[in-house]
């Protein structure tokens, strides 16, 4: 059984790699780029949109090949801007915005509260989509959202989130303490039974 992660983001792609002691492929080398339309309402929607769009592709292309396709939809939510960006993380400053353009946004919008600091949270889905169904599981990782940039580490809103009981951002942390406590690996650690429960049946 083929394990293909369903993202076309480097960050992710190499934070799975990481918490993954499984090969897992990116589908982009199985299949070629291509964009998915993530119209759900939901991270678990969008997560399962990708892991079944991918899936079906594969199927289509190879009638024979055991396929598990692995997806993930992740974002930040703030309480002070009424849970935004929530879903739209990912182009929360527009649809071709650039990690460091959503970033920026993020700060400004903080900054118009009058704030330097407020409480935050990622939640992170990841869908698992095979021959034998599909599965979702969450993960989530509180904190606090600050509007000084600590840290070239990680990726996207990394630089400006310190998660609770923590003095760095995880743009100052190391990947292995990043991977222990994020909202990834925490839903991953949930994946990670399933996945094996597939792949031995």
């Amino acid at each position: 059984m083929k394990l293909v992660l369903a993202t076309g983001n480097k960050g992710k792609l190499r934070e799975f790699k990481q918490m993954c002691k499984d090969e897992v492929q990116p589908f982009s080398e199985l299949l070629g780029e291509f964009e998915i339309v993530e119209d759900g309402d939901t991270f678990a929607a969008n997560a399962l949109i990708k892991a079944r769009t991918i899936y079906e592709k594969l199927q289509e292309k190879d009638p024979e090949g055991d396929y598990l396709v692995i997806s993930d939809d992740s974002g930040i939510s703030l309480p002070v801007l009424g849970g935004e960006p929530s879903i739209y993380s990912a182009r929360y400053a527009g649809e071709d915005a650039t990690d460091k353009e959503n970033l920026y946004k993020l700060v400004d919008e903080v900054k118009k509260k009058g704030l330097s600091s407020t409480p935050a949270y990622y939640t992170a889905a990841i869908s698992i989509v095979s021959k034998y169904g599909e599965y979702v599981v969450h993960g989530w990782m509180h904190g606090e959202v600050i509007i000084e940039l600590r840290g070239e580490k990680g990726f996207g809103y990394d630089p400006v989130f310190i998660p609770n009981g923590y003095n760095q951002t995880l743009g100052e942390m190391e990947d292995e303490v990043k991977s222990e406590i994020s909202h990834r690996g925490k839903a991953l650690t949930l994946a990670k039974p399933i996945i094996g429960m597939l792949q031995n049946k």
